[in-house]
């Protein structure tokens, strides 16, 4: 075991608190490296940026679905991975690249399974990880949604056994793009719950930013009425990830959709805001990237200010008939969502699962703001009349409708 000290000087939820009450967003990037100096360059990067920032550690594709025998292969062969292999990497070789970095840093992963990521985190004294048994189970895995849920259960035993565990909800990122955000909201709650229900206590809740600025505002509004009513006494925040669909190819147009996403943050009393940068759109980005998105999303944040109403077009009333309706399956909410999706009560749009019924479809109106076309079998109703089908063609125009708008207007911007 490692005497070296731990990386962390303050809990990840009070940093994020304690930025929010000086009125300043935290920004935090998506990066993860296999080679463990790349990965402490990136880490130190971040936290030297002129912002206020937490670190990240994003673990490769083989951790994700539990391939540890192909991670071992991978690092004895001296192969690259597309993130940090915590799991299996030497435990020294882990401590050294975290020792004494002075700030929080969250593990990031996409897995269905987080139990042995879990493990390893908490070993090196970090505590602070992200997920859902819905959300990172359905877009990435087909593993069956009760063994997810089951997995993460005991993942969230583990993970509450510390006092400054954090857990995130991804399910307000569900597939990124074409889902309308009601479905979205109710699921971020829906796993903030399910945390609460197995001992998280400090829980942070996501929401993607979307093709509307205005829908987007009235979402996160919902979002956080729907967190004081059904999990009052979590200590929370909520986190927009910067645009996940199509991103714009032109400099100009990805800063624009970065700034517009770091103003809905603070429009909308978010925490905390995951950035993308200008290399999006055609490779992974470096640590001088992400750190010059971080500062530009910074900048952009400052010139913003919180509003206190938002237009109503009935999401706030669509994700409370999504919640309620789950919670009325079944008295342990594992076991309702399990339901909930095996009866295409929950529906996730364009997601191929086999638990998910396939049956709703979104579509975009002529403003730009996300509808439904069909609603399956949830308790909602669709919205104002949309394509009566939606082709190849039309589904592929409606995914880079937002790369169409940054990118046509970025001859144009000029700062945040």
């Amino acid at each position: 075991m490692s005497l070296l000290a731990p990386p962390v000087a303050a809990p990840f939820g009070a940093l994020v608190a304690a930025c929010q009450a000086r009125g300043e967003l935290v920004v935090q990037p998506r990066m993860g490296f296999a080679d463990p100096a790349a990965m402490r360059a990136g880490l130190l990067a971040t936290g030297a940026a002129r912002a206020a920032t937490i670190g990240t550690v994003t673990l490769d594709s083989y951790t994700r679905v539990g391939d540890h025998g192909a991670v071992r292969q991978a690092l004895a062969a001296g192969a690259d991975l597309n993130g940090y292999p915590l799991v299996d990497h030497d435990h020294d070789v882990t401590a050294a690249m975290l020792a004494g970095l002075g700030f929080p840093v969250q593990v990031r992963h996409g897995s269905a399974d987080p139990r042995r990521i879990v493990l390893a985190l908490l070993d090196h004294g970090l505590h602070a990880t992200e997920g859902g048994p819905v959300s990172y189970c359905l877009p990435y895995s087909r593993t069956p949604l009760a063994t997810a849920v089951e997995h993460w259960r005991q993942a969230c035993a583990l993970l509450a056994a510390h006092p400054d565990a954090h857990l995130e909800t991804f399910g307000g990122c569900m597939m990124g793009q074409l889902c309308p955000p009601s479905l979205l909201v109710a699921l971020s709650v829906l796993e903030g719950m399910f945390f609460w229900e197995h001992g998280i206590r400090c829980i942070s809740f996501s929401y993607a930013q979307q093709t509307h600025p205005g829908q987007d505002e009235e979402a996160l509004a919902a979002l956080r009425t729907l967190i004081g009513r059904y999990v009052p006494h979590a200590r929370a925040h909520m986190v927009v990830y910067t645009y996940m669909g199509v991103y714009p190819r032109t400099p100009g147009g990805a800063l624009g959709l970065l700034a517009e996403s770091a103003r809905l943050a603070v429009r909308a009393g978010a925490g905390r805001l995951i950035v993308k940068t200008t290399a999006e759109a055609h490779r992974l980005p470096t640590v001088a990237e992400n750190v010059a998105a971080l500062e530009y999303a910074a900048a952009a944040a400052r010139s913003a200010h919180r509003r206190s109403s938002t237009a109503d077009t009935g999401v706030l009333a669509e994700a409370t008939d999504l919640i309620d309706n789950v919670l009325s399956l079944d008295d342990d909410l594992g076991t309702a969502l399990v339901k909930a999706f095996a009866t295409g009560q929950l529906d996730v749009p364009f997601c191929l699962h086999p638990d998910n019924a396939g049956r709703a479809r979104g579509y975009l109106d002529a403003e730009g703001r996300l509808r439904w076309q069909r609603v399956g079998a949830m308790p909602i109703a669709a919205g104002p009349p949309g394509p009566d089908r939606i082709t190849a063609a039309g589904l592929l125009d409606a995914l880079r409708f937002v790369e169409r708008r940054f990118d046509s207007t970025s001859l144009e911007w000029s700062g945040p």
